[in-house]
């Protein structure tokens, strides 16, 4: 899947001109020659254009530049050897040019050498083929002789620039319209350089395994550059080097019956997406590698600023609103094509494809390819987002700052189990269920580190979001839930009370120890050791309270949950980890809902004390 995938991706890379198509070159050319339909030079075209450079560190110097055009492709032997739609003058008119005039003639005779090949497999390629243009360009080939032109007053008006100059040609009237790209010169062309390839391979003919087209078989693989950690010289996705992998006496990557054609496309289709930052991210040694199958990267931008909280197109305040105009959609169960299409991603059913590297001794180690249609993607996405938000106001959470919350302070260079963060993207990317794990180590997070930011709205997100997918139903809501009764939800409940009563209290001074600092960890894991001390403490507390209204308010309060505790603290019993530590997360959920609840009437009577004055 993966090879098709990538071998596919090239060519659309190459429809777009952001990677060379197999059996091209990129040549510069500076102008086109315009012929007649019996194949005379009409006129030469200046096809240069006005660019800019840098010259200096503030400075910039306007140039006139060659375009780059897509040509037959190159060849890289060193003598006399004619290209199919050459683009050199020498080649093209046999002409040298000495002190400002035409001549044919030189000591090597390679101005003459040069047109006669020239025109021999230009002529010879061209045969049968009838559109006007190439109908010209053959009358061209037939009829131009280079001692009858050394006073071509057009060729001599070039100058300087002659020698050094790459042409094309095209038929007057129609400048637009270039001899290479011809549909019969390109159909023609593809046809011969296949031949051709195969011709000078080395490998066997068989049936690729990716394409099914009869093709010379790679014996070695390209190498793939850009992957972390890997070396600088590149390693191979695909190898065999021991004799033991052979196969029916296949040695090398002959094992692999993968064509050259579909070789050199999938691993410059690779080499671009892992050289372009908007292609790929790191995750903790993993390198992730994304891609739409389409001409547009509207989408890979998306999806790196939902899932990564980075994108060159997008900052934060964009993708909150993106996210939040998508969340509208929550309630459809599939992000929906009006949607996107006012979103301009209207490409709902392209495949989209992730996948995971790591480097190895000699190969690379493809972790992990994932593929869905994008609009799949996005709405898991969206999803993902969903679960773990804890605000009315949405607001993108990356997998960055997922994983930061998963270590500890405390030691140096920490790490989150890889396997874990596999499993997290693989929910996030597909819609599954999280990892418990990710539950379990979130917890010991909240429960071992120290500070005001051990439980803060990311950590009890992730928990929220772990009990509801994971429970297929939603056991807890963004706000404090008054009608939840799940013990564990209401013993954290209370533990925030019983917490906020303690620092109201104190009248005076700061509180040197909070009950959250000497039994919250206990809490939530044997409440029936720590609540009754905890609710005898309150009595304490609530005979300090400056008015009555308060020792009132908060006693209403604690009454009002304990009713709604149908079995008290013993809410932990059983041997079931998994059900265990989900009632441990649904009292962190319950302490960190009701603690935001309790400060937000606070801070509104502050404002109301503040308006009445």
């Amino acid at each position: 899947m993966l090879i098709k995938a990538l071998s596919d991706y090239y060519d659309i890379l190459a429809s777009k001109g952001e990677i060379t198509p197999e059996g091209f070159s990129k040549v510069k050319i500076h102008y086109k020659v315009a012929l007649t339909e019996d194949g005379k030079i009409d006129e030469i075209i200046d096809f240069r254009k006005k660019d800019t450079i840098k010259t200096g560190k503030d400075k910039i110097k306007e140039i006139i530049a060659p375009q780059e055009k897509l040509l037959p492709a190159r060849t890289e032997k060193t003598g006399i050897e004619a290209n199919i739609a050459e683009h050199r003058p020498l080649y093209l008119f046999g002409l040298n040019l000495d002190k400002d005039q035409l001549t044919p003639e030189d000591k090597t005779g390679k101005a003459k050498k040069s047109h006669e090949a020239f025109v021999k497999t230009n002529l010879e390629f061209t045969e049968g083929m009838s559109s006007p243009l190439i109908q010209a360009f053959r009358k061209f080939l037939e009829s131009w002789k280079p001692e009858q032109e050394t006073q071509n007053s057009q060729l001599l008006a070039l100058g300087k620039e002659y020698a050094k100059s790459g042409f094309v040609f095209c038929l007057t009237g129609s400048p637009e319209k270039l001899l290479h790209e011809e549909a019969e010169f390109k159909e023609k062309w593809q046809e011969y350089w296949g031949k051709k390839q195969d011709e000078n391979s080395e490998g066997p003919t068989a049936q690729c395994a990716v394409s099914g087209e009869t093709a010379a078989i790679a014996r070695i693989h390209s190498k793939i550059k850009g992957v972390y950690g890997g070396l600088a010289t590149g390693s191979v996705l695909i190898g065999f080097n021991n004799s033991s992998e052979s196969s029916y006496g296949n040695e090398q990557a002959y094992n692999s019956n993968i064509s050259e054609s579909v070789m050199k496309k999938y691993t410059e289709a690779l080499n671009y997406l892992l050289s372009s930052e908007k292609h790929k991210i790191m995750l903790d040694d993993m390198t992730l590698v994304f891609w739409a199958m389409n001409t547009d990267e509207k989408q890979e931008n998306l999806v790196m600023a939902m899932l990564f909280g980075t994108s060159d197109k997008m900052n934060t305040e964009q993708t909150d609103l993106m996210l939040k105009e998508l969340m509208e959609d929550s309630a459809t169960g599939k992000i929906i094509a009006k949607r996107l299409e006012n979103l301009d991603l209207i490409q709902e059913d392209v495949d989209f494809y992730m996948l995971g590297l790591k480097p190895n001794s000699s190969r690379l180690a493809l972790k992990f390819i994932y593929r869905k249609s994008y609009a799949d993607v996005l709405w898991n996405i969206v999803r993902f987002q969903n679960d773990l938000q804890m605000t009315k106001e949405p607001h993108a959470i990356s997998l960055q700052r997922i994983k930061h919350e998963l270590i500890s302070p405390k030691v140096k260079n920490d790490k989150v189990n890889p396997a874990l963060m596999t499993k997290l993207l693989e929910a996030a990317f597909y819609g599954r269920k999280y990892p418990t794990t990710l539950l379990e180590t979130v917890l010991r997070r909240i429960r071992t580190d120290e500070g005001s930011e051990k439980i803060n709205s990311v950590r009890i997100g992730i928990i929220k979001a772990v009990i509801n997918r994971n429970s297929e139903k939603e056991e807890l809501k963004m706000v404090v839930d008054l009608e939840n009764e799940n013990s564990a939800y209401l013993c954290g409940r209370m533990f925030a009370v019983l917490e906020k009563l303690q620092k109201d209290s104190v009248t005076s001074g700061k509180l040197n120890r909070t009950i959250r600092d000497g039994y919250f960890a206990m809490a939530s894991t044997r409440p029936a050791a720590v609540f009754p001390k905890l609710l005898r403490l309150a009595q304490h507390h609530l005979k300090k309270l400056e008015k009555a209204e308060y020792s009132l308010y908060y006693e209403k309060m604690l009454e009002e949950i304990h009713s709604k505790m149908k079995n008290e603290y013993e809410f932990l019993t059983g041997s079931d980890c998994e059900v265990i530590l989900k009632e441990q997360g649904k009292f962190m959920v319950g302490y960190y809902q009701q603690m935001q609840d309790l400060y937000e009437k606070k801070n509104k009577e502050n404002e109301k004390g503040k308006g009445e004055n």
